[in-house]
């Protein structure tokens, strides 16, 4: 659903103020918002041909931004001269869900059709799912989330007369768990289980896969995990038309890998690239995630937060 564009009317002087701080507006219009996805899909094209941090820098930000920037100077490290085997990225097919809102930060949803998948295939299909934010008036529109989802995981979203979605209120109470919580109640959940997460291969699998790794014959494994809840890194959500709310929200989480006397750690390229320090015995690898998850009504009893998609890169590593 492609948002409709709000005109304003104009007062007897032909101009009218509207303060975005102040009155509740459209976050963007569709030519705004098409100009912020042309500009960052343009950057990011260039910075994955390149190898070059800098040529997408400022169209990034957030969990998204901390994964791109990181894993091109990895990548640069180790291809300085670029990468041969860049493809450009296509996105098509766009919708946007712009919702109506007041105050700084600003953000919508782009949901696009990327070359990277196969339409028509149920197991290869994809849409991709990026959130735009925008920090105040003078800022620019930076892309800080992707998701990658089936198209039938992307939850219908609630619009207005208007076609413009209704943003969630970070604190409101009307969810099984409040977004602006959801990084603490994720990372809470990882560490020590519980209920409030519905089963999936990044909830039940995940903590499954550590279980299983956490101490192998020479290698132990600890695992600390936490929510990044500041600036760009802030949670934002969208109601969904069963009551819920489609939410994206991010977290950091760090390995620590220390191998016993006499053995060797066996670093990848990329680790080693990002590395600080002298990996003699132990290494701890630093990843940022970010989620998208349903969170159901809190009229569902029994039902927990579904993560649809999480994306996950290395964005530092340290040696002792």
């Amino acid at each position: 659903m492609l948002v409709a564009v709000t005109a304003l009317t104009l007062t007897a002087s032909g101009c009218v103020t509207v303060h975005g701080e102040r009155e509740v507006i459209p976050a963007a219009t569709e030519a705004e918002a098409s100009r912020a996805l042309k500009g960052f899909l343009t950057a990011y094209n260039e910075a994955d041909r390149t190898n070059d941090p800098a040529a997408d820098a400022d169209r990034v930000a957030g969990p998204l931004g901390a994964i791109d920037q990181a894993g091109l100077r990895a990548r640069r490290a180790l291809a300085p001269d670029g990468n041969r085997a860049h493809v450009p990225l296509k996105l098509t097919d766009v919708e946007f869900a712009v919702p109506k809102m007041a105050g700084w930060p600003k953000f919508f949803v782009a949901d696009t059709d990327s070359d990277r998948d196969v339409d028509g295939d149920a197991r290869k299909d994809t849409r991709w799912l990026f959130v735009f934010t925008k920090a105040g008036p003078d800022a620019g529109w930076k892309a800080a989330y992707l998701t990658v989802l089936s198209p039938d995981e992307v939850p219908e979203l609630r619009t207005d007369d208007d076609g413009l979605a209704t943003p969630v209120a970070l604190d409101t109470d009307d969810l099984t768990v409040p977004p602006g919580k959801l990084g603490e109640r994720y990372t809470t959940y990882l560490a020590e289980g519980g209920r409030g997460f519905a089963e999936g291969p990044h909830t039940t699998g995940w903590r499954g896969e550590r279980e299983r790794g956490a101490s192998r014959p020479g290698l132990a494994r600890q695992y600390v995990d936490q929510p990044l809840e500041g600036g760009a890194h802030a949670p934002v959500g969208l109601r969904a038309q069963d009551g819920g709310a489609l939410v994206f929200f991010s977290t950091r989480h760090f390995e620590k890998q220390t191998v016993a006397p006499g053995r060797d750690l066996k670093l990848e390229p990329a680790v080693r690239a990002l590395l600080r320090g002298d990996a003699k015995q132990s290494v701890t690898l630093e990843h940022t995630s970010n989620q998208a998850v349903h969170v159901p009504p809190r009229s569902t009893p029994g039902s927990g937060v579904a993560i649809l998609s999480r994306i996950q890169g290395l964005t530092g590593a340290k040696g002792e």
